[in-house]
């Protein structure tokens, strides 16, 4: 039998959509759904691109306004409303009306918690500092927005280079502020590998935005004026007329611990999103999912997931049982004019789960070259020993989506690379290449898997360095006085047959061009030509020399 009377904690994307999910479900059930703030469905992703400006209306944040979603749905929405406490033997809540001070209970037969996540604000010195913000609702937003108006700030640290902490650095920036970005990590996008985060670094430091890896606030001070000072741990100083503390967002679990729920990284939840009392269900950014690549717990705060969590909890509430099958983490970004995408599992969380991992790296152009407008496009792919892909990370300009868009799916699905090489996508010359880059992608691995190449990663090369091994460059001239690996033998391609005596066949030997091709063939004629230990330099000079900047 469904419930008569279910009670929501929580809007916006996971509370809203289970809301409105149950309603289309069920005419009759006694929907109550309790916001302690005063927006119950808006465009989170959205706020830092009002801030910017790009956005340009407030009221095109709102989803649904209030008096729509009650019309629509007949939902008893009360926004204002702070649930205290849960009762679980009683099936009620108490419930604080945070304008009038009131206390009530409000019984329910199914609870569904949504409190989603709230950002990290560590008790450093001068926290508090009025120009010290962070972001997670519109009150948030309209602070900062306000204070951006009103004080016309010229330079702002953002603290966190995450996805949200890189939203605020172009919208800060398209304000006309010089910004400076603070990560403790010594990379940016920590969902990325290091190879493909040094890509975004030097992007942004050619856009002109400040980064100070490795680093973390010890402290902010007064500045002059109504400014501040950031202070680091290592004493670096840093003057700025604001500061955003984006260093991430940690579930709310502070009602479900108390109510004696289970609780791990997150609201601890089974395959149908219950907790550990099944008349009470969870979701969002809140809950502890399953990775749908390692299979172990996670919390991955990502609006689409929570969409999809609300559906389901609803349709399980209303007798339709579905199971949530795990998060894979998949996003996209963008960075100024550059797109960040990635989906499934990085080499860091593989390498946690003890799973054994290949990679390669191509730079394939985002449509046909001979056609205008081509943009370079880099794509990492992360696969099992048997083929079976883990993950991929993009960076580009053009098509960065739809690739990543693409090989989510092929994840989802559990294909291998060699299905990525059998896909047959839309191709025109406007939109991709013959051989898409997913498709190339795949070609790649499964070289890699079958032994017609073996590769070596920048990373590994740079540790090698001094140690005897041969490194081959088979650019072109121009190329290789553009820049090149110190004491790289130079021998373009097309003269590699006849001057195969400057090399030596029993002698380590790394083969690299610019992005991988041209070393794969020059790899193919060594290993033919009796050259027993020949490896091609995953991502090419390009991967390479972005390292080498980083590291420098």
């Amino acid at each position: 039998m469904t419930a008569k009377k279910v009670v929501i904690v929580g809007g916006v994307a996971g509370g809203a959509t289970t809301a409105a999910r149950l309603r289309r479900l069920n005419e009759e059930m006694e929907i109550v759904l309790l916001e302690r703030g005063e927006h119950v469905s808006y465009a989170n992703c959205g706020l830092p691109y009002y801030i910017g400006e790009v956005i340009e209306k407030r009221d095109d944040l709102f989803v649904m306004t209030l008096q729509k979603f009650r019309s629509w749905y007949n939902i008893d929405i009360r926004v204002n409303s702070e649930v205290l406490t849960v009762d679980r033997s009683g099936q009620r809540v108490e419930v604080l009306n945070r304008l009038s001070g009131e206390k009530y209970w409000e019984s329910y037969d199914y609870l569904v918690l949504s409190p989603g996540a709230e950002p990290i604000r560590p008790p450093l010195p001068g926290v508090q500092h009025p120009a010290v913000f962070t972001l997670r609702n519109v009150a948030d937003t309209d602070r900062i927005y306000n204070f951006i108006r009103e004080n016309k700030p010229s330079s702002a640290v953002v603290v966190g280079g995450g996805f949200v902490g890189l939203e605020m650095c172009e919208n800060l920036h398209r304000r006309g502020m010089a910004v400076t970005i603070v990560e403790l990590a010594p990379q940016l996008l920590t969902v990325l590998d290091k190879d493909m985060a040094a890509l975004v670094q030097q992007y942004l430091r050619s856009q002109g935005v400040g980064l100070y890896l490795n680093s973390g606030v010890a402290a902010f001070e007064d500045g002059p004026g109504r400014g501040l000072t950031v202070v680091l741990q290592n004493e670096t100083r840093l003057p700025a007329d604001m500061a955003v503390l984006a260093i991430g967002v940690k579930p709310e679990v502070k009602l479900a611990r108390e109510a004696g729920l289970e609780v791990g990284k997150g609201i601890r939840v089974n395959e149908y999103l219950q907790t550990s009392d099944p008349k009470i269900y969870a979701l969002g950014d809140a809950v502890e999912v399953v990775d749908f690549v390692t299979g172990r717990p996670a919390v991955i705060p990502l609006a689409g997931p929570a969409n999809k969590q609300g559906r389901i909890v609803a349709n399980n509430i209303s007798g339709r049982l579905e199971k949530y099958g795990g998060t894979q983490g998949t996003a996209v970004m963008k960075v100024f004019e550059m797109v960040v995408a990635a989906t499934g599992a990085n080499e860091r969380s593989l390498e946690e789960a003890g799973l054994a991992y290949r990679q390669c790296i191509v730079h394939p152009g985002s449509h046909a070259g001979y056609y205008p407008g081509s943009k370079p496009l880099t794509l990492k792919l992360l696969f099992s020993p048997q083929g079976e892909i883990y993950g991929a990370q993009a960076v580009g300009f053009s098509g960065v989506d739809k690739r990543i868009d693409v090989i989510a799916t092929a994840l989802r699905s559990r294909k291998s690379v060699y299905d990525l090489q059998a896909l047959e996508l839309a191709y025109a010359p406007p939109f991709s290449s013959a051989k898409d880059p997913v498709n190339f992608a795949g070609f790649v691995a499964g070289n890699i898997l079958q032994g017609d190449v073996q590769t070596i990663s920048a990373q590994e090369l740079l540790s090698l360095r001094g140690e005897g091994v041969q490194i081959l460059d088979v650019r072109e001239l121009e190329e290789y006085e553009q820049g090149h690996i110190p004491g790289a033998v130079h021998i373009p391609l097309g003269q590699l047959r006849q001057r195969l005596n400057e090399l030596s066949p029993e002698q380590e030997l790394v083969v690299h061009c610019a992005a991988g091709l041209r070393s794969y063939v020059a790899a193919r004629i060594l290993m033919q030509r009796g050259f027993k230990n020949v490896r091609s330099l995953d991502g090419g000079y390009r991967i390479n020399e972005a390292l080498e900047k980083e590291l420098s």
